[in-house]
């Protein structure tokens, strides 16, 4: 059988071996131009010159892209919506706790940090980090709750969280950085919880 007529094999997309490389540089000068919502899987396969089968191979969906390109270290769009999912009266304290537990481990820490001062500081990261989360959290948040305010209710939710990070780990303010996770999911869970139900 002859090259030209052997059967296509099934498997991973053929690519070099810098494939990866490539679209992750592409990714990242394509959120930066067009932003989180205006930025395809197809336009990064042509930037970094693959097949978009290849994009998908690697990273699954946009969001595990941007999450790869930018370094997201908590995958809010995997995790929270098993979280609204579940028990409706302990919705808030399950959300304070994920994300207070994930920032226990060194690693998610500093890389957090260093998202969210990029965040804070640049006008590229920005918005690239408000349409990811306006689009993978606050937007499922929303969908789970199915209220005519829903959206403001998931903001709400998303500003508690992100002033909590920010002054428990950037400003490091001494009384919030000495609190347990337990001490911290007991006092802020029931904000969150009134922000997505009452």
């Amino acid at each position: 059988m002859t090259e030209q007529s052997a059967p296509r094999r099934r498997g991973r997309p053929r690519g070099r071996s810098d494939s990866r490389a490539r679209i992750i540089a592409a990714a990242v000068d394509e959120f930066g131009e067009r932003g989180y919502d205006g930025s395809t899987i197809r336009s990064i396969a042509a930037g970094a010159g693959v097949d978009a089968a290849l994009v998908h191979h690697y990273f699954g969906t946009k969001a595990d892209l941007f999450a790869e390109a930018v370094g997201i270290p908590l995958r809010p769009d995997v995790d929270v919506p098993a979280i609204v999912a579940g028990p409706r009266d302990e919705v808030g304290e399950r959300l304070v706790r994920y994300v207070l537990e994930a920032f226990e481990d060194p690693d998610v820490q500093r890389r957090g940090v260093m998202l969210m001062r990029t965040a804070i500081g640049s006008r590229l990261t920005t918005p690239l980090l408000a349409g990811f989360l306006s689009r993978e959290l606050i937007g499922r948040i929303a969908r789970a709750l199915d209220v005519p305010d829903a959206e403001l209710r998931a903001s709400l939710v998303a500003s508690q969280i992100a002033g909590l990070l920010l002054t428990r780990y950037v400003l490091k303010l001494s009384a919030l950085s000495a609190a347990s996770v337990d001490d911290l999911v007991e006092r802020i869970g029931p904000t969150v919880q009134r922000y997505l139900f009452d």
